[in-house]
């Protein structure tokens, strides 16, 4: 019988011939990073590995680490096991985590999604064995619009609250999901004011070569242009002092949550647009089948209906219990 070349320790997912961990949750020595949320990247490794596309996103919201970075698909070998990244398209640098030691290969996917997104690049199937996948929308409701057709949604809300001097008040994570949506606005509407927490964040992507449009603070904006404004907050910033600041406004949220209406509801927002950075359900069966795995761990997130119909379809299927999908981006994503 093969050793499994991942397994679930306390301190994370752990590579026993490696010796070290993937996205860990507690402090270790060597730690793989698919991508910079803060429920997959944590202060503490003393030595990290992610992508050369990932650095400067991880290294904003880590500071100083002693971090090593690989191209996607270099490969690396560490105590006999080889190591590649290979994009996951879900946030700027994000990675599926390639594993090959003797004849076994086995791919962590992280986070992910199928979606075309101009802020990443895109999701890249990897042949493995066995296939360790998120299933944060792991239920068949969960079905996204065409990233085109919820942009000119946001773009007609924007322009309608313009024109009754409305600002719009937009939630939105503030790594992925507001680069995102940044690149995808209609700027002849009226001004963007973005949140302090989305500056730094932009200019890493602005520096990678992601277009997006210029962005101003509230302070830049004369209080009447405020009235013909987005907004772009991470929810967070709901009800804050900050917000009282745009008088009458719109308000909606940007988030794959907001497929659901009980969602919506409970978030208490004008609107919702469904928009998410994780892989809907088809995405999510599409990107299996794509690896050819024999054998599928499923982590955070909806697991028991995908593990029930992978089971139905012959694949040997099981959970890794996880402490992913705490931060604000598995709620609010």
């Amino acid at each position: 019988m093969r050793e499994d070349l991942v397994i679930r320790r306390p301190q994370g997912l752990y590579c026993p011939p490696g010796d070290f961990y993937i996205d860990p949750w507690r402090a270790v020595d060597r730690a793989i990073i698919t991508h910079a949320h803060a429920d997959h990247a944590r202060i503490g490794h003393r030595h990290y590995l992610a992508s050369a596309a990932g650095e400067q996103v991880i290294r904003t919201r880590l500071g100083e680490i002693n971090l090593q970075t690989l191209a996607y698909g270099e490969t690396i070998e560490h105590n006999g096991v080889q190591i590649s990244l290979h994009p996951a398209g879900h946030v700027l640098g994000s990675v599926q985590v390639r594993l090959q030691w003797r004849d076994a290969v086995w791919v962590v996917s992280g986070d992910y999604k199928l979606d075309a997104d101009p802020t990443c690049d895109p999701f890249e199937p990897v042949a493995c064995d066995t296939f360790i996948t998120e299933s944060t929308f792991g239920l068949p409701v969960y079905r996204w619009p065409s990233p085109a057709t919820v942009s000119q949604q946001i773009n007609a809300w924007w322009a309608d609250n313009a024109s009754n001097n409305r600002a719009s008040v937009l939630y939105a994570y503030s790594l992925g999901k507001g680069q995102r949506v940044l690149a995808s606005i209609d700027t002849s509407i009226g001004p963007i004011i973005t949140h302090g927490s989305l500056n730094a964040l932009n200019d890493v992507y602005r520096a990678a070569g992601v277009n997006l449009p210029a962005t101003q603070t509230a302070s830049d904006v004369q209080a009447a242009d405020r009235q013909r404004a987005l907004v772009l907050a991470p929810p967070a910033a709901a009800g804050s002092s900050w917000m009282r600041r745009f008088g009458q406004t719109s308000d909606a949220m940007a988030s794959g949550w907001m497929r659901v209406r009980g969602a919506r509801r409970r978030r208490g927002v004008d609107r919702g647009f469904v928009m998410s950075d994780h892989a809907d359900w088809p995405s999510l069966l599409r990107a299996i089948d794509a690896t050819g795995a024999s054998r599928v761990i499923v982590t955070h997130g909806n697991t028991a209906v995908l593990i029930r119909w992978l089971q139905e379809q012959g694949l040997d299927a099981q959970a890794f219990e996880t402490d992913y999908g705490h931060e604000g981006d598995a709620h609010d994503e």
